[in-house]
């Protein structure tokens, strides 16, 4: 085999783009896996993992030279010392915001599933429904039953932990041993349920935290300090799971520092024939062949590569031949709930650090309930202590210590609604080709916003919140909006949608791209509509499953 040819070639390092190379080296094929950032090792590169807060220069806040290098990343929480570099740089990587849209990238070996929120759901089978009865865009060319098995699948190599609650509304999965509410959860979860007969649940956040080991990963540490990367392999990342599970079969070749420039494709044979790439240190062109092409590079990133392929057969790129390419943006829409003081546990404290919360599964629009907008929102928040009594102004040395060590009088719970954004085809991204990045290359401009139905849905998001909040006796509830903008949710999802017909969608039912069936994307950027449940277990499961599918296909010469 030629230096340079492959029998596929995966296209970013990320949660799909880890489990793709995972699948089909497993399955025998020779796999180079491209990464246009730096590699991060394993625990070696993990520099921040063991630091205490005290540590940080500026004790893990963003500097002002940090604000001045990332105008977009210092809107929100990310910024911060802890993942300082974990980040893209936007000044070598800028996009340009028709309408604002807080994109937060991460470049370099493993992506965001080393600085994701872990918390992984199953879609329910409504959610693959909804599109088709609400003529909503397009349908589902799939529906739950063909992704179920993937589900189990992911989950069981993963590591998910989570109770078992046989909720139609929030499928069980293969959990390892759930983690456990603390004494305040467990009586709001009492009383909520209590008042609500049953119609609605609290349960503990499923993450894809270890509660055993697994594999040569340590069970977790109650740190939660997941973001820096974990020493112990505790959380689902690149790194801990699927790439060590690549590298054992011999199969594997990852390249960093390699920006994918274009698929190449085969006008004759309609087919892709491998990729371009610049080299992001030494600003070389290359080119690598390979029967079949994956495209991981998150949802709109993918997106930019199609873009950039094939102009000379369609003019949008790749897979445009629908109108569709770029077009259904969607995201999560939260920052919107409530908070109240929970009595009675004053001489309780939490234990540990646990790195996850709790969740409160989605009830509007499903079963009798009907709003005036479509699909629904879930919760996530939790109940906390905390440290620290009102100090004096001067306190210092062994004053501010002791002051410091006090719990605060009353347990604090405080939850957060994550609502559903519809596909429309208004949302859009597309090549700024007046402007380029640091390589040359055309950049992306970003036309989102929300629309009605999620402006209404924010309604009941908030006043739900107070609602049951107030049913389950706490004092003081308080809502709270913050305001959201697009991509905030950092769940960006469509823009190469899945579909029944080439005329109206992207890919087929198997994650390929009408166009070069060759050519297969199992990211965001396939996702038909959004749920309101966290998306990355499900790029996981259709990542295996469309892994499963080329593999197959490849073996009967039909690619």
């Amino acid at each position: 085999m030629a230096d340079n040819t492959y029998d596929a070639i995966v296209i970013g390092s990320g949660i799909s783009g880890g489990w793709a190379a995972k699948e089909l080296t497993e399955k025998g094929l020779k796999v180079l896996m491209l990464e246009r950032g730096r590699n991060i090792e394993h625990i070696k590169d993990y520099v921040n993992a063991n630091k205490e807060v005290w540590e940080f220069p500026h004790r893990d806040s963003a500097t002002q030279q940090m604000k001045k290098d990332f105008p977009v990343l210092k809107r929100d929480y990310p910024l911060n010392e802890s993942t300082y570099g974990m980040w893209a740089n936007e000044k070598e990587s800028p996009y340009t915001e028709v309408k604002r849209f807080d994109w937060f990238r991460g470049y370099h070996v493993g992506g965001r599933s080393l600085l994701w929120g872990r918390q992984s759901y199953r879609w329910n089978k409504w959610d693959f429904e909804a599109n088709g009865k609400e003529g909503v865009a397009v349908d589902w060319p799939i529906r739950y039953d063909d992704v179920a098995s993937w589900y189990s699948y992911a989950e069981k190599f993963a590591g998910i932990q989570g109770s078992k609650e046989g909720l139609d509304v929030l499928p069980d999965g293969d959990f390892m041993p759930a983690m456990e509410l603390n004494c305040a959860e467990k009586e709001v979860k009492k009383r909520m349920e209590a008042f609500y007969k049953g119609t609605r649940h609290l349960i503990i956040g499923r993450s894809a935290n270890i509660t055993e080991p697994l594999q040569a990963r340590t069970n977790c540490q109650y740190r939660n300090r997941c973001w820096r990367g974990c020493p112990f392999g505790a959380y689902f990342s690149t790194q801990s799971s699927t790439l060590p599970a690549a590298m054992r079969t011999g199969n594997l070749t990852l390249r960093p520092f390699s920006i994918v420039t274009k698929i190449l494709y085969n006008k004759d044979t309609k087919k892709a024939t491998g990729v371009e790439i610049v080299d992001a240190e030494t600003n070389k062109t290359y080119e690598f062949k390979s029967k079949i092409v994956f495209v991981c590079a998150s949802a709109l990133n993918s997106t930019w590569v199609l873009m950039n392929s094939a102009t000379d057969v369609w003019q949008g790129g790749l897979g445009s031949s629908s109108g569709e390419l770029g077009h259904n943006v969607m995201d999560h829409h939260f920052r919107t709930g409530a908070g109240g003081t929970v009595e009675g546990f004053s001489d309780k404290y939490e234990y540990g650090r646990r790195p996850t919360g709790i969740y409160i599964p989605r009830f509007r629009n499903v079963y009798n309930d009907k709003r005036d907008y479509l699909r629904g929102f879930g919760y996530q928040g939790g109940a906390g202590r905390g440290r620290g009594v009102e100090i004096a102004e001067f306190t210092l040395g062994a004053d501010l210590k002791e002051a410091m060590s006090i719990p605060k009088d009353e347990w604090h719970f405080g939850i957060t609604a994550f609502g559903e954004m519809l596909p429309d085809h208004s949302n859009k991204i597309y090549l700024d080709k007046d402007k380029k990045d640091k390589w040359g290359l055309p950049i992306l401009a970003f036309d989102v916003e929300t629309k009605e139905n999620e402006r209404k849905m924010r309604i009941d998001m908030m006043n739900d919140a107070k609602e049951m909040l107030e049913a389950a006796g706490l004092k003081d509830v308080k809502t709270n909006d913050n305001g959201y903008t697009v991509g905030m949710g950092i769940h960006e999802m469509g823009t190469a949608r899945m579909g029944r017909d080439p005329k109206t969608s992207v890919l087929n039912g198997n994650n390929q791209v009408w166009d070069a069936l060759n050519v297969f994307v199992t990211d965001g950027a396939c996702m038909t509509s959004a749920s309101c449940v966290n998306p990355s277990l499900t790029y996981m499961a259709l990542t295996a499953r469309a892994a499963d599918f080329a593999v197959s296909e490849l073996k009967k010469g039909n690619l």
